[in-house]
C-alpha cells in the first residue's frame, strides 16, 4: 500500500496547470518560497550538495534549490504536478531529476543518498506522516540536514489555516486542509528522534493579512519549519 490518499492527490492534480502562476491557488506557496528557501541554505549551504525534495508538486521549491546549485532530485505521486514541474525547466533552464516514486521505495532503493532531505507543506496530506519522516531520515546521509514544514494542531492554527486562509481571506481553495490531520510539533519532534534526527531548530511562519507579507519568527502555532541533523552511524 502505498501512504498516499488519492483524493489529495485528486485535489492537486486538479490545480496542477497552476502551480507556476504566481496569482494562482499557489500564491501563498510562491509568497513563501523565498523564506523556505532561505531557511534551509542558512542551515544546510546547499551549493554543490545532494538534495531530495520530498513531495516537490509542481517544482517551486526544487527550481529555488537548484537556482543555488545543488544537484536536486523531485518526487512526488500526482503525475499531472510532475509534468507541469517538467515542462517549466524547459521555461527556466533549471536542472531538477523529477521521478515519481514514493519516499518510503526511495529509501529503499537510495538508503544514506542524500546531503539534504526537504518534505515541505506535505506531511499534513498524507494518512501516515510518521512513515514520511523515518524515510526521509533513512534517504539522509549521516551527519546530512532534514528539513519538514507542517501546520500545528491548535484552535489558533484551526482559526488562521482553516477558517481564515480558506474561508475569509481566500488565499486557498476550500477543502485543502483537514485540521484532524495537522501536526504538533511535539509529535512532529518525537517522530524525528524515533528516527534517528537531532532536531536543530524550530521556527514559525506568520501571515500578516494587513501588510499580505509572510514572515519567521518564533510563534510556531500555525505554520512551522524544523531543522534536523541526521545522527552519524
Amino acid at each position: 500500500m502505498t501512504n498516499a490518499d488519492p483524493i489529495e492527490l485528486e485535489k492537486f492534480s486538479q490545480l496542477a496547470h497552476k502551480w507556476w502562476d504566481p496569482n494562482s491557488e499557489f500564491k501563498p506557496l510562491h509568497d513563501i518560497n523565498p523564506l523556505r528557501l532561505g531557511y534551509v541554505d542558512r542551515h544546510a549551504k546547499i551549493a554543490g550538495k545532494t538534495v531530495l525534495d520530498v513531495g516537490c508538486g509542481g517544482g517551486i521549491l526544487s527550481e529555488g534549490m537548484a537556482a543555488l546549485n545543488a544537484d536536486v532530485t523531485g518526487i512526488d505521486l500526482a503525475d499531472k504536478s510532475l509534468k507541469v514541474a517538467k515542462l517549466h525547466l524547459l521555461e527556466s533552464g533549471r536542472q531538477v531529476n523529477y521521478r515519481k516514486i514514493a519516499v518510503e521505495d526511495l529509501a529503499e532503493e537510495q538508503p544514506g543518498h542524500y546531503d539534504v532531505v526537504t518534505c515541505l507543506e506535505m506531511l499534513e496530506h498524507v494518512p501516515d506522516p510518521q512513515s514520511v519522516v523515518a524515510a526521509c531520515a533513512k534517504l539522509a546521509k549521516p551527519g546530512g540536514w532534514v528539513f519538514f514544514s507542517t501546520l500545528n494542531r491548535n484552535p489558533k492554527s484551526y482559526l488562521y489555516a482553516v477558517l481564515g486562509a480558506e474561508y475569509i481571506l481566500n488565499l486557498l481553495p476550500r477543502g485543502t486542509h483537514d485540521f484532524a490531520r495537522f501536526i504538533k510539533p511535539s509529535e512532529l519532534a518525537q517522530w524525528c528522534r524515533n528516527a534517528d534526527l537531532t532536531v536543530s531548530d524550530l521556527i514559525g511562519m506568520s501571515y500578516d493579512p494587513f501588510s499580505k507579507v509572510y514572515s519567521l519568527g518564533r510563534d510556531t502555532n500555525v505554520n512551522y519549519m524544523i531543522a534536523c541533523r541526521k545522527d552519524p552511524e
